[in-house]
């Protein structure tokens, strides 16, 4: 795992290069905040004894940012800032260049099916057991709230 932790440091770096030759502003400073939330997440984790982030902990920071432009991206277009919404859009973007490919809907679903017959979930009532189950084993590959709605529509029927 340690080669993945390297090459996502060597990465953002080549692509803060990248961005400042091609002068290209919402690239630059998306991978700056990056680079930025993962050096204080480093930061935080050393005081509690360990010395480097692990693949894991990286794709936990770029979930969280995702998620984050997600929200951003439904609050501006519903107050009707579309300029904004946009320049979310593509932070976002740049932002998914950086996590594992995202599961198709087809993938999702057949990944869902398996974690509830696993878990033995027959209704609603065992959502919780399906989404730590989901939530572990789904982390960067598909977004919390889209596992979310998937699990509760099929725990209904």
């Amino acid at each position: 795992m340690d080669n993945q932790q390297i090459s996502l440091k060597e990465r953002i770096n080549e692509d803060i290069k990248a961005a400042m030759k091609a002068k290209d502003q919402v690239r630059l400073e998306t991978v700056r905040s990056i680079k930025k939330l993962l050096l204080e997440k480093e930061v935080e984790l050393r005081a509690k004894g360990k010395d480097s982030l692990s693949y894991e902990d990286e794709i936990a920071v770029l979930s969280q940012l995702a998620k984050q432009r997600r929200e951003a991206i439904e609050q501006y277009t519903k107050a009707g800032r579309e300029d904004l919404a946009d320049k979310e859009k593509a932070e976002l973007a740049i932002i998914e260049t950086y996590l594992p490919p995202q599961l198709s809907d087809e993938e999702l679903e057949a990944k869902i099916d398996q974690i509830i017959a696993e878990v033995g979930a027959k209704t609603v009532k065992d959502l919780g057991k399906v989404m730590g189950v989901a939530m572990k084993e789904l982390k960067g590959k598909a977004d919390g709230k889209k596992i979310q709605e998937l699990v509760k529509s099929k725990l209904s029927q």
